[in-house]
């Protein structure tokens, strides 16, 4: 007998069970776990004997897991280990992730929140009691090989968009509800309707893997009130996308090697990107008396810092923007509306209200149709140091609804900041390993938790 023979059997035995294990769980993968968020009923659940000694039973609402042969919802487990020591601000932790979570958004009535994680899953919380013990929450699998690299709400806050990255390039997929199909009983149906793809965009930027995705409801002049989402990749490109029906609007081109990142005002007026350079383009999307979008255009650029700009965001009445630059420095900008310096006091702004204001203390809207160059109302220096005194830059940055916090993240370190003033008003340092009650701020990270967190004092 040929002494390769029982090798060569032996191979192939191994390979066949190899090939059973891989399909296995492919096929296993593409079972839909998810369920309607916005008409899931939420039953009570016994926590258990463990109760917080402090007096915040007011805030805790009992949270339920329920479960059936196929579709069922998930309950994650608050971080209230008694003998780690939490920043006076820390709300609460999710708990539960596979993987790293690569990116992560509010719905815009702030009751939802959504996570990309790197196990391919995409969760949606529901945050009814942000400090809850457990939160109930969609589980949504993606196509076998697709690694989420971010997500968006659509207006409805119960559709998302979700940026994926395969071998093959980067993908965007919507996902919404499927409609309940009539079953001519007049009967209640025993399950609820499941999310299901309603477009896909493969090779969404090529082989480019995508940076950033957000999204905004078109809500400025005679914009019809529709979500456009953006997504900007690690190279130069941007696009702008209708979240509805996923039709490529617009794709634009920051020319400056490599983006950070690029975001969308709230009212879906401008969009502005920070890049490999100093300056920051901004682009307005235009709309026609239908409501439909007519052209992108480039109306502008932040022309001020010394050094390359990680990271912006705009103010919530889209008028303002703030960017972080390597230079070591936060810059306030007015790009659009009237700025009022109230009884001339430095650093204290309002939005301009009265007629009878002082003109002296009026700073003029942006006549950028007319290449007038943006201005900037406040300087300040960053205020985060390493132990040899260096500057540290921002590599993230979120404001508050009310336009009063700014947070901002180095690394695993949160600040928060006073939009008037540049003051630190807190640190955490080490936030991560590796809508509101007020204001609920939530970061992420590569430990596998999203944490809540309370705004400071004012």
């Amino acid at each position: 007998m040929d002494p390769l023979l029982p090798i060569i059997v032996l191979s192939i035995v191994l390979a066949s069970v190899i090939a059973l294990l891989i399909f296995g769980n492919y096929f296993r993968n593409q079972k839909s776990e998810v369920e309607s968020l916005s008409k899931a009923e939420i039953h009570g659940e016994n926590n258990g004997n463990k109760k917080s000694k402090q007096s915040q039973q007011q805030l805790q609402r009992s949270v339920s897991k329920k479960s059936n042969s196929k579709h069922h919802h998930h309950s994650h487990s608050a971080d209230k280990d008694q003998g780690k020591t939490h920043h006076p601000l820390e709300l609460n932790t999710l708990k539960g992730h596979g993987d790293s979570i690569g990116g992560f958004c509010f719905s815009l009535d702030g009751r939802n929140l959504a996570t990309a994680c790197a196990d391919g899953v995409v969760r949606v919380f529901k945050l009814d009691d942000a400090s809850s013990k457990g939160f109930k929450f969609l589980r949504i699998n993606l196509p076998a090989g697709n690694e989420p690299t971010g997500v968006a709400f659509l207006d409805d806050g119960s559709s998302v968009v979700v940026a994926t990255q395969t071998l093959l390039g980067s993908a965007l997929y919507m996902y919404g509800e499927e409609a309940a199909k009539p079953d001519g009983k007049n009967q209640q149906q025993s399950k609820l309707p499941l999310p299901e793809i309603k477009w896909e965009q493969h090779k969404a930027h090529d082989q480019l893997e995508i940076r950033y995705l957000c999204g905004a409801t078109a809500s400025y002049g005679s914009a019809d009130g529709s979500s456009i989402i953006v997504s900007c990749s690690v190279g130069t490109d941007i696009k702008v996308w209708h979240g509805k029906t996923g039709k490529l609007l617009e794709t634009m081109d920051s020319n400056q090697l490599k983006n950070h990142m690029a975001t969308i005002s709230l009212n879906g007026r401008f969009i502005a990107a920070a890049a490999f350079t100093a300056d920051v383009k901004v682009w307005e999307i235009v709309y026609l008396k239908d409501g439909s979008v007519k052209e992108i255009v480039k109306v502008m650029q932040l022309k001020g810092h010394k050094s390359a700009v990680t990271w912006l965001c705009f103010t919530p009445n889209s008028e303002q923007i703030i960017t972080a630059s390597k230079d070591g420095t936060l810059k306030l900008w007015n790009i659009n509306g009237f700025i009022f310096r109230v009884n001339q006091v430095p650093n204290v702004f309002a939005p301009f209200m009265f007629a009878y204001a002082n003109p002296s203390n009026l700073i003029a809207p942006v006549r950028y149709r007319l290449d007038e160059d943006p201005k900037i109302i406040k300087s300040f220096p960053l205020p985060l140091h390493d132990s040899s005194g260096a500057t540290l830059h921002y590599d993230r940055l979120s404001i508050s609804p009310d336009g009063k916090f700014l947070a901002a993240t180095h690394g695993s370190t949160l600040q928060w900041l006073s939009v008037d003033s540049g003051e630190v008003l807190d640190t955490a340092d080490k936030a991560h390993d590796g809508s509101r009650q007020s204001f609920i701020l939530a970061t992420a990270g590569v430990d596998k938790k999203v944490k809540f967190w309370l705004p400071p004092p004012a």
